[in-house]
């Protein structure tokens, strides 16, 4: 990871421990106590991302979900669910004394009852094995890889699997990875000319990034004018060194994170020739988010002592 992004992340609130375990039911009771949503706002767009790709191609991708976790991204497009549905499902007393043995069986029935919403088929890349053996076992990702790409390269069989991808996803990975990762996993997969669909946290410069897509052939467009609401900030230690840090790259943040919630952009890098026919502002249309209800939230305040943290309720 590069400098500049590993000083950023001293500003986020840590969750390491979430990815880490056998199931799920930590990572929904956090992240949903924090109304996080990247995964539902995304999944509509990148299923009409996904269907100009389709229109282009003739055939129906498939997908590498980078720091796919728990398969959360997976179940969201490949099922008619949503993060909230998921967080309820875990929240339920019934589930607090299975066993993660006990979940798995269970969630994998569950998942198989709901129909398909796409042929589409979805790998996953993460450097907990813990979180990408539970994909893998109810079904929401086909193939793994557990790797980290930013200390080390992909081996052989390794890939073999990223190699397959047409389009390569990260709902909140960029910040943790950098152009070393997707670097690999174009190179991997350069044969099949990859799309790389990217919502990035503001905070998190673009730029190496795209320079990288640029020397594969692939042409970096950033969707204009609309942010993602990804989650709300989850206490004022994190939503007052963030501001301080967009505030220091001279991002405007009123009716963005001053409103108490992270936002992220949506960045699409593919050949220049696929660009053409199909240009990203005609492609997606969204919804940021910003309209839903939320818990509690810490806000910025305009004061005559000078801007002061408030609570909106």
């Amino acid at each position: 990871m590069n400098e500049l992004f590993s000083d950023i992340n001293e500003n986020k609130a840590d969750f390491d421990t979430i990815y880490t375990q056998p199931d799920p039911r930590q990572y929904f009771t956090v992240l949903g106590g924090l109304d996080y949503m990247i995964p539902d706002l995304a999944a509509p767009v990148m299923r009409q991302i996904m269907g100009a790709r389709s229109a282009l191609r003739g055939d129906n991708p498939t997908v590498l979900d980078v720091g796919c976790s728990y398969g959360v991204n997976a179940a969201v497009n490949r099922r008619p669910l949503g993060f909230g549905d998921l967080h309820r499902r875990y929240a339920r007393r019934e589930m607090m004394p299975l066993t993660p043995d006990q979940l798995r069986v269970l969630d994998r029935m569950y998942l198989a009852g709901w129909p398909g919403m796409d042929a589409s088929r979805w790998l996953g890349l993460d450097i907990s094995a813990p979180a990408l053996d539970y994909a893998r076992a109810v079904g929401l990702i086909d193939q793994g890889v557990v790797a980290d790409l930013e200390s080390g390269v992909l081996t052989d069989d390794q890939r073999a699997v990223v190699g397959q991808a047409d389009m390569i996803l990260s709902t909140g990975a960029v910040g943790y990875v950098t152009e070393t990762t997707l670097g690999q996993l174009v190179d991997a997969a350069a044969d099949r000319k990859p799309w790389v669909v990217s919502f990035v946290l503001r905070m998190f410069p673009y730029d190496r990034i795209a320079e990288a897509m640029a020397a594969r052939g692939l042409v970096t467009e950033k969707l204009a004018g609309a942010t993602f609401v990804q989650r709300r900030f989850r206490d004022t230690g994190e939503f007052e060194q963030t501001l301080a840090a967009l505030t220091n790259m001279e991002l405007d943040v009123t009716g963005l994170e001053a409103d108490g919630l992270l936002h992220a952009e949506l960045y699409v890098s593919r050949p220049e020739a696929d660009i053409r026919v199909a240009p990203l502002d005609e492609v997606v249309t969204v919804a940021s988010g910003r309209g839903r209800g939320f818990s509690p939230r810490y806000v910025l305040v305009e004061t005559d002592e000078g801007p002061q943290v408030g609570v909106e309720r």
